[in-house]
């Protein structure tokens, strides 16, 4: 069957619709855990309200440009009874000139007001004393996380309390860089914050629920910056004292791991990581102590397990290429070793 032009614009409008609307589903099956529009913290919060304004204010400007278009479109086009000539030029309009000036104005001191408003509101927040330091250092390609008061350091993974009408506890993060320009975003939790080398930044979140919030690192910083992701995890007060307890808590030994220790230990290991009760002082990796308490590796290249620690170890390029740690090229047995003592790190 041949389709006449009109109707092969309708099949082509069809098609484009079902496949804006398939996007749009994709897009939001895959945003369900970054979507700015469900705010799960203060600053975001904020950060919501201002986009709603912009796009509201955005999208009443589209609908009369388009609206108007579309009227002149259809008013003035050509008709078969029209005798050629140039219609009426009307030359200046004091009215139209104010509106297209005046109006534009409103408009831009309307925007730069509530802008204003919200990065004050979120940049000079003040800082309760109940509030949770934590300083956020970006490496090429992970990050750093120091509790100063509470003496852990961990990485990739942060760990915070909920915060409550009855008793605030926002987290103040210290943003800093130890090569390149990074960025920490966690979009349900705050707005965007460049990580910048010799600059110390600040950013704070106030998660109102418990909860895993995914961000990402979001300036490019080279290879590997699509995956430098960060994992938020907010608990509950009691859940978080555990967990600090936990990261703190002496780590037992066994015998059967007696090995895998002695292998960390003589290996190049020690000159990148550190690992608390070893030698182990290294500042160019992250901590690997209470390696086996994170969910994944290599700032979420990988899930976390003894088989896929195992694969990390041997060769951490086949996951992550360009990332900074070597092959270690130990034998079998060594690396059985290495792994069976690295997975009682919890």
């Amino acid at each position: 069957m041949k389709l006449t032009a009109h109707k092969r614009w309708i099949v082509w409008a069809f098609a484009f619709l079902l496949g804006s609307l398939g996007m749009a589903v994709a897009a939001n099956d895959l945003s369900l855990q970054t979507s700015i529009f469900s705010p799960e913290s203060a600053p975001a919060d904020s950060i919501k309200h201002l986009s709603f304004l912009v796009l509201g204010i955005s999208g009443a400007i589209f609908a009369v440009v388009t609206g108007m278009i579309l009227y002149a479109t259809v008013r003035f086009r050509q008709r078969p009874d029209d005798d050629g000539k140039e219609p009426p030029q009307v030359y200046g309009s004091n009215p139209v000139e104010a509106a297209w000036t005046i109006v534009p104005i409103l408009i831009v001191v309307v925007l730069a007001l509530s802008a204003t408003r919200v990065i004050q509101e979120i940049q000079n927040a003040p800082k309760p004393e109940s509030a949770l330091d934590v300083v956020v250092t970006g490496h090429q390609w992970w990050w750093e996380f120091s509790y100063p008061k509470l003496g852990i350091v961990t990485a990739n993974e942060l760990h915070v309390p909920v915060s409550s009408p009855q008793k605030r506890l926002p987290t103040f993060l210290q943003l800093r860089s130890a090569d390149v320009a990074h960025s920490f975003w966690v979009p349900r939790l705050s707005g965007k914050t460049d990580v910048i080398p010799n600059r110390h930044n600040q950013v704070w979140i106030e998660p109102q629920r418990a909860g895993l919030f995914v961000g990402q690192c979001a300036e490019y910083c080279g290879t590997q910056h699509a995956k430098m992701l960060l994992r938020v995890y907010a608990h509950t007060p009691e859940d978080f004292e555990r967990w600090a307890s936990e990261q703190k808590a002496v780590q037992a030994e066994g015998p059967q791991v007696a090995a895998g220790r002695m292998v960390f230990q003589r290996t190049a290991c020690i000159n990148c990581h550190t690992l608390d009760n070893t030698i182990a002082d290294g500042r160019f990796g992250p901590s690997l102590s209470h390696l086996m308490s994170r969910e994944t590796l290599g700032a979420g290249a990988l899930s976390n397990s003894p088989a896929n620690l195992r694969a990390w170890i041997n060769n951490p390029s086949q996951f992550k290429p360009g990332v900074r740690m070597p092959a270690m090229n130990l034998s079998d047995s060594d690396l059985d070793q290495l792994v069976a003592y690295l997975a009682t790190l919890k």
